[in-house]
């Protein structure tokens, strides 16, 4: 990284990421995120930023990967590590990176799918 760049290259920065969504108190859960504008599907919202895990922890998103036990975590520290759950989600991950499933309106909450251990839970 050079001192241009306040992140990874192929990152969205936090500052740009903020102009799309807030984090607020969630009906579902704790806090939650929340779109400020209008985000069109497949818009890319922003990038899970955080430290290299390989402990689970409250805030760790899990990305396949080639290391060799095929997943790595990221120990999340920005607004994304507030996302709450939804087996109908309207944003999901593409490794680090979180895109729109579909058109999101102003004040409706960014949902993701957990995963398979969630499936249970609406």
């Amino acid at each position: 990284m050079t001192a241009a760049h306040s992140t990874p290259p192929g990152t969205v920065s936090a500052e740009a990421t903020a102009t799309m969504v807030a984090a607020q108190e969630s009906p579902i859960h704790g806090v939650g995120v929340f779109a400020v504008a209008e985000i069109e599907a497949h818009t890319l919202i922003g990038t899970y930023l955080g430290a290299p895990t390989s402990v689970d922890g409250t805030y760790v998103l899990w990305i396949e990967s080639d290391d060799p036990n095929g997943w790595r975590g990221i120990d999340g520290h920005g607004i994304l590590r507030h996302l709450n759950h939804s087996c109908t989600p309207n944003v999901e991950f593409d490794s680090a990176e979180l895109y729109a499933l579909r058109d999101i309106e102003p004040g409706e909450e960014l949902l993701f799918d957990y995963g398979e251990e969630w499936a249970n839970i609406p």
